[in-house]
């Protein structure tokens, strides 16, 4: 008993600096935050009693704020978009580097090194490579329309959004390659060959047995975009920083400014602590549903396969 006693003892000395770390780094933090969204917190001077309690004030304005529900509706459009392409191109990128081509192995570290440019850098990147590279390629080859500021992709706010999911899927596909690579790996060979035997193609083969073995790498795959995704704030930065302004409900706003971006600009910018805050909890209810749903749909799915 008392060695027992003396084990978990231990266990705890040695996991009490993490869990330290976890409580006042994460938990409190998060607890203080949505206390803030609550209140009529802000960074500009206050005269009288401070801060004060007001209750969903804070949700309701940014729910009847033009600019957050813009940000909402182009968040939810990236997220889709990016989270399709960037798992087709990884899994396309995967199929290629696991065949009998040669080189794989260049190709897999080629492919993953995008991932290890940060995110602003990445922005800026490609915004050299969508206002300056292409116009100048297409001035080379005699294309007119490749040069015309109208129609360069950071001019006008789709085709910008569209930029931003070009660059996120040039940086992270190789990430999730990485994923889909590491099962892919692990399907066992026989099955193809039995496949092969029975006369199926290789579509069929990739349908009937290739796709269902994989599926749990899918499940971490959807989680991992559809969570970075809607996280994403340092490429928008960089890329677009929020432009170009576009007209929604009547009011102008920014074309491109995505959620994290919104909050941002709302807490920092505007000096609206509170709203920043509130908006920051509307956006971590949103991610852990829609996530939680994912996560459950894809394991269901699993099953059945």
């Amino acid at each position: 008993m008392r060695a027992h006693t003396e084990k978990r003892l231990v266990f705890w000395l040695f996991l009490a600096p993490a869990l330290f770390a976890f409580v006042m780094v994460i938990l409190v933090p998060f607890g203080l935050g949505v206390w803030y969204s609550f209140t009529n917190w802000s960074s500009s001077p206050r005269t009288g009693a401070g801060i004060a309690f007001v209750g969903l004030d804070n949700f309701v304005r940014s729910f009847r704020d033009p600019s957050f529900l813009y940000s909402f509706t182009i968040t939810t459009a990236y997220t889709i978009v990016n989270v399709a392409l960037v798992n087709v191109v990884a899994f396309a990128l995967a199929l290629l580097v696991t065949s009998a081509i040669r080189f794989r192995n260049f190709y897999r570290a080629g492919f993953f090194v995008p991932n290890l440019i940060g995110g602003l850098i990445l922005g800026y990147i490609w915004q050299f490579i969508f206002n300056n590279a292409i116009p100048s390629l297409g001035e080379l080859l005699g294309i007119a329309a490749w040069s015309e500021p109208a129609n360069l992709l950071l001019a006008r706010s789709p085709t910008a959004l569209l930029a931003i999911v070009i660059a996120g899927t040039w940086q992270y596909a190789g990430y999730i390659m990485v994923i889909y690579v590491a099962a892919l790996e692990n399907v066992p060979v026989e099955l193809h060959e039995a496949a092969q035997i029975d006369g199926a193609s290789p579509w069929q083969r990739l349908r009937a047995v290739t796709l269902p073995m994989v599926s749990q790498a899918f499940t971490i795959t959807l989680f991992l975009t559809l969570v970075n995704s809607f996280k994403q704030f340092d490429t928008n930065t960089s890329l677009t920083n929020g432009g170009p302004s576009a007209m929604f409900m009547g009011k102008p706003i920014f074309g491109t400014e995505l959620l994290a971006m919104n909050i941002y600009n709302t807490a920092f910018i505007s000096n609206d602590l509170a709203m920043g805050q509130a908006r920051a909890v509307i956006f971590f209810l949103v991610i852990a549903l829609i996530s939680t749903a994912q996560v459950r749909a894809n394991k269901k799915r699993e099953v059945e396969l």
